[in-house]
């Protein structure tokens, strides 16, 4: 696997999004029963507008003593939302994961959301990888005694 489009294309392409005036608590219901780590915020007309995350949580809601019934995700989203195209390499996505601080990256071509890779999913296609290839040596190196 070598693009974020192989890697959806084994994952799955299940997008979770809430409406920017969804309550805090509704938003970490979802992504409790869904069992993933951030939400998209989107308006109706589909645009992205943030994501919300376990870190936004965090640092937004229980470090400031704010309450999750009462304070809305648009609220404490985080805006500045880095996306990638499906025909990014695995590796690259790694670097720009790291590089920027994320942990999760929506896939966007032609202003359509196709999924959401996480930090994750990254590791484990990396993974996968080099275990193939250790497996492909050994076999090699066996063949040649």
């Amino acid at each position: 696997m070598e693009t974020i489009r192989e890697l959806l294309d084994s994952k799955g392409t299940d997008v979770w999004s809430v409406d920017p005036s969804t309550s805090v608590l509704d938003a970490l219901q979802i992504m409790a029963d869904k069992n993933i780590g951030a939400l998209l915020v989107m308006d109706p007309s589909a645009e992205l507008l943030g994501i919300f995350s376990e870190r936004d949580y965090a640092r937004k809601i229980v470090l400031q003593g704010k309450r999750s019934k009462d304070t809305k995700v648009v609220d404490i989203m985080t805006k500045r939302v880095v996306c990638v195209h499906p025909d990014q390499g695995i590796r690259d996505c790694m670097a720009l994961i790291t590089r920027e601080r994320v942990r999760h990256l929506p896939v966007i071509d032609d202003g359509h959301i196709l999924g959401v890779v996480s930090i994750g999913d990254i590791v484990k296609s990396i993974i996968d990888n080099q275990d193939l290839l250790i497996r492909q040596l050994e076999h090699y190196i066996a063949g040649s005694l």
